[in-house]
This record gives structure tokens, C-alpha cells and sequence, in this order.
């Protein structure tokens, strides 16, 4: 995902296509009602912010050991961010490696999980667990007040807990940069997060800015549904294969990661370089830094390739530098020329967005807004799920560290409760 600068969404981003369908026997069960306005605030044991992967996989955990717990989601549904992503994604990850604590992925779905069976996937794991997540709850304020948190949300209620998980997840909210001109074009301007199908682009010029995971995808769905796709890369770029040999790429890596980071990086390469050759030529240039100190020095993830690069090689994608500048029909780029374009998507990231609800923020993230992701309390009763830089997929790495961090708000609880010596909850996998 892209990282230039600036915070505005440009009309028509500001919202996902709505991808909602009407509720089946396998979605979550709602938990009973929350507090109503002016009733005093509802009390739990632990507040678990966000009902995606993270928010669900610590329901799992704390239900498993016995813990009290109110796990709020801003959508509609569990796995809300899910329901809105393009209608192409699948994930990069195989799915046994891609499952939360205590549920597999059912036996029929295919290695990679597409978007539609990762959300149910989710809302099953929601039922079948009994999790009871109350949707529709924003929390819009989070805070400690004499030794608990209180958290308010925009249907006006309020909870009050010992602790609190935010599970909130790195893209809560799209970062779409400014470019000088951007209000004078007058073709359709989006940010990835309003993008659905290729189908709505046919026969049309379509610029992604961006080569991140999102934008590479993008543009070969656009190519794929007949649209003609350029790529914006304003720098150089690490790309791997998902597969090699019809092997799992994640799979390898997995069983590397005993290695230093430096023969990790060296395999990387190789295979990158024996998969797609040299890349340069076609204006993909590789970054100074293999993927694996991409991901843990950076916090980045490489390219993970699903058949860009071939469009790219056949001429079907082209790649273009970085934009300057917008005017009436088009972009003008960092080398000067100019190209007309009837559509522009941004895939230029998101953010975690914290300080639009976490009060003092600013005392737990880092420049860039990302709070901890070691799972270790951030402040008092603090704690974060989902926020950790994956080294084999962030699913794989949510379900290593539910269970630790879940063993790690228990016990915090116990404290706070004054019920004894804080003990272990055995937690299946807690400390892996």
C-alpha cells in the first residue's frame, strides 16, 4: 500500500460499495441489547473494540477461559471491512494457515479463500462459537477514568471495563494523498476502498496509484474485465510469487523462519528473480532491502503476485512514474508527461485511525499512527490484537497471538478484581 502524504478521501471515496445481503441462518447472532440512552453504563470485564479476526479470535480466547467480555462492532455484520472489499480478492495465504483459534476452514474450501468465504468463515466462527457481538456500536471515545475504561459510541452508550482489546485493525480508515488539480479532473476519482469489480471500468483508461498488494490486484482485475490499466509507482518495489512450483510460497516461509532475516531476504530474491527475471525493464524496480526486512524493519508488506506481472510483461499493464499533478482529462507525471485517463483509483493504504476515538493516542502509537503490536499493555489495561508486522500472513499471526494476548488481559483482570495470585487460564497455544 502506497504512503504518500496528506489525509483527504476525494468525492466518491467515502464509503464502500454496499455488498450487503439479507441475514442467513450461518450469520453472527446479535448479544443481547446494549444500554439505552441515559441507562447507566454497561459493565464488563474486558472491551473488546472491532468484531474482525483479531476482535473475534480474542472473544474465542476470553469465552474459552472464562472471561467476561463485550466484543462491539461498528458494521453491520462480524468481519464488517470484509463484506466491502473488492469482489477479486482472495487471500494470499492458504487457509490452514489462515484460520482462527479453535474453528478450520471447512474441508471444501479451495487453498485460498475468496472474499465471499472468508466472510463466512467469520460469521460462523461467530456463531458456531457464540461469540454475540453488539453490531452497530462505533465506539467514538475511549478513555480511563479512575482506574477503568469507558468507551462511548455513536448510538449513545456507554461501557465501562477493567480492560480493553482494541481489534480495530490496520485499514479502520482509507488515506487518500492530495495532488495539486485533484478537484479540476473530471474523470471518476476513488479510493480503493469504493473499488468493487473491473466490470463498472470497461473499455475505459484507468490509472491505480499505487503497487501495494491492493493496487497490483486492481489493475490485474481491470485487465482482466477489459478495462486498459496503468500503475503510478513513484518508487522501487519488492514482488514474490505466491506459489512456486505449485508450492505455497507462505509455506516455505514459514519453515525459513528460524533464519536470519538476511539468508530470508536471499531466498526471497531468488526466487523472485528465477519466477519473474528481470523486472526493471518494465519499469518495476526492486527495492535496495529484501521482502522479509520489508515486513520487520519497515512494516510492509511485499507484492505477492497472483498474475500482474505477467499482464505487465504482455504490455496489459502499463507502469508509470509517480503523479505530480492532476488536470482536466488526465495526470501529469514526475517525468513530465502528460496521459488522459477516464477513472483514477488510489491504492494508496489506510490507517489504523486510532486517535479518532482513542484518547491519548498519541502516548501509544508511533509516527505513522501504529500502536504496539507485541500484545504487551500499552497503558493500563490497554491492549492491542491485530496490529503486529505478519512475518507469514496476518491471519496465521492473529490466531499465534490471540491466545497470548488473551492470557495476558486475564490476568490483568484477575488483578484488578483482587481474586488472588493472577494464574494461567490455559489457553491453548498461550505463549506460541
Amino acid at each position: 500500500m502506497g504512503d504518500a502524504g496528506g489525509s483527504h478521501v476525494p468525492a466518491g471515496a467515502a464509503g464502500a460499495p454496499d455488498t450487503r445481503r439479507p441475514r442467513e441462518p450461518g450469520d453472527a447472532p446479535a448479544s443481547a441489547g446494549p444500554p439505552g440512552r441515559g441507562d447507566a453504563p454497561a459493565s464488563a470485564g474486558v472491551l473488546i473494540v472491532g468484531a474482525g479476526p483479531a476482535g473475534l479470535a480474542m472473544a474465542a480466547c476470553l469465552k474459552r477461559a472464562g472471561v467476561p467480555y463485550v466484543l462491539l462492532e461498528r458494521g453491520e455484520r462480524v468481519g464488517w471491512a470484509w463484506h466491502h472489499h473488492y469482489e477479486r480478492l482472495r487471500l494470499h495465504t492458504v487457509k490452514e494457515h489462515s484460520a482462527l483459534p479453535f474453528l478450520p476452514f471447512p474441508e471444501e474450501t479451495p487453498r485460498y479463500p475468496s472474499r465471499r468465504q472468508v466472510v463466512d468463515y467469520l460469521e460462523r466462527y461467530a456463531h458456531e462459537l457464540d461469540l454475540r457481538p453488539r453490531l452497530g456500536e462505533d465506539v467514538t471515545r475511549l478513555a480511563r477514568r479512575d482506574g477503568r475504561w469507558t468507551a462511548e459510541t455513536a448510538a449513545g452508550h456507554r461501557y465501562v471495563a477493567d480492560a480493553v482489546v482494541v481489534a480495530s485493525g490496520y485499514n479502520r480508515s482509507p488515506h487518500a494523498p492530495i495532488w495539486p488539480g485533484m478537484e479540476r479532473f473530471h474523470g471518476r476519482l476513488l479510493h480503493s476502498a469504493a473499488y468493487g469489480t473491473g466490470a463498472e471500468f470497461r473499455g475505459q483508461r484507468v490509472l491505480v496509484v499505487g503497487i501495494g498488494n491492493t493496487g497490483a490486484e486492481i489493475a490485474l482485475d481491470l485487465a482482466e474485465q477489459g478495462a486498459r490499466p496503468s500503475i503510478a509507482v513513484r518508487g522501487g518495489v519488492n514482488i514474490v510469487p505466491r506459489d512456486v512450483r505449485g508450492r505455497p510460497a507462505q509455506v516455505t516461509n514459514i519453515r525459513l523462519l528460524w533464519l536470519p532475516a538476511r539468508l530470508r531476504d536471499a531466498v526471497g530474491r531468488l526466487m523472485s528473480r528465477l519466477t519473474f527475471g528481470d523486472l526493471s525493464r518494465y519499469g518495476l524496480r526492486p527495492l535496495p532491502y529484501g521482502p522479509v526486512t520489508q515486513i520487520e524493519r519497515y512494516g510492509r508488506l511485499p507484492v505477492i503476485d497472483v498474475g500482474t506481472v505477467e499482464r505487465v510483461k504482455r504490455g496489459e499493464i502499463e507502469i508509470l512514474p509517480g503523479p505530480e499533478r492532476f488536470t482536466e482529462t488526465g495526470v501529469v507525471f514526475t517525468d513530465g508527461v502528460e496521459r488522459a485517463f477516464d477513472a483514477v483509483v488510489l491504492a494508496t493504504g489506510y490507517r489504523p485511525a486510532l486517535a479518532d476515538f482513542l484518547e491519548d493516542a498519541a502516548a501509544v502509537v508511533d509516527p505513522r499512527g501504529y500502536p504496539p503490536g507485541d500484545g504487551a499493555a500499552a497503558l493500563p489495561g490497554l491492549f492491542f490484537l491485530g496490529f503486529a508486522r505478519p512475518k507469514a500472513g496476518i491471519l496465521r499471526q492473529i490466531g499465534l497471538e490471540a491466545p497470548r494476548v488473551a492470557e495476558q488481559v486475564a490476568e490483568y483482570v484477575r488483578r484488578t478484581a483482587g481474586r488472588g495470585t493472577p494464574r494461567r487460564s490455559g489457553f491453548p497455544g498461550a505463549g506460541a
